[in-house]
């Protein structure tokens, strides 16, 4: 059985979409700053993702949605530019649930996840330290390096706000068991 791909893959090809190297920059629904298009917020509660033919409904919803399923797989097809952002976030998911440990409350599992979130001092495709080189494409100059940087900064922002919203979305102090059991997989066996 073959992982699931993205259903942004045709809508992240140019001329549709800007990429960078061959990242997509996806529009997305948040109130980070950053060079992405935002959509319409949804009415939803923070731990609930619309339905994917919303038109808020956007690629973070989809990570978050594929995650559990995805991260058993060693291997994964890449089928459009879209895949490559499914597969950064589902790296950035597992490594914000590294920071979780089973104890901890929400204020303290919030203080760990956006510390990271907010360090700009990430690697992005194209440096030596980023860990999926041989599938991504390198910014042409720097100023889309720049670009790149800053909306993998608000990505990972709102990934891990969507998150965190999640593992403690039943107002408890206490992280979900079901979210915190997938943080030991790997998927595809790297990470960030």
């Amino acid at each position: 059985m073959p992982a699931y791909n993205s259903i942004f893959n045709a809508d992240s090809s140019p001329p549709s979409c800007t990429n960078i190297g061959n990242f997509p920059l996806l529009p997305l629904r948040t109130k980070v700053r950053g060079p992405a298009y935002t959509l319409p917020p949804s009415s939803l509660a923070a731990h609930l993702s619309p339905e994917p033919d919303s038109e808020s409904y956007d690629a973070l919803d989809e990570v978050l949605g594929l995650f559990r399923a995805n991260t058993f797989f060693r291997n994964f097809e890449i089928q459009g530019p879209a895949d490559r952002l499914l597969i950064y976030g589902i790296l950035w998911v597992s490594e914000c649930l590294g920071k979780i440990r089973s104890g901890m409350g929400a204020r303290e599992a919030q203080k760990e996840v956006q510390n990271i979130a907010l360090d700009t001092n990430f690697a992005i495709p194209g440096d030596p330290g980023f860990p999926l080189n041989q599938m991504f494409n390198p910014p042409r100059d720097r100023q889309e390096a720049e670009t790149l940087k800053q909306y993998l900064g608000q990505l990972r922002q709102e990934l891990a706000s969507r998150l965190l919203a999640r593992i403690y979305e039943d107002g408890s102090e206490k992280p979900s068991k079901w979210w915190l059991s997938f943080a030991k997989r790997k998927f595809m066996g790297k990470s960030l």
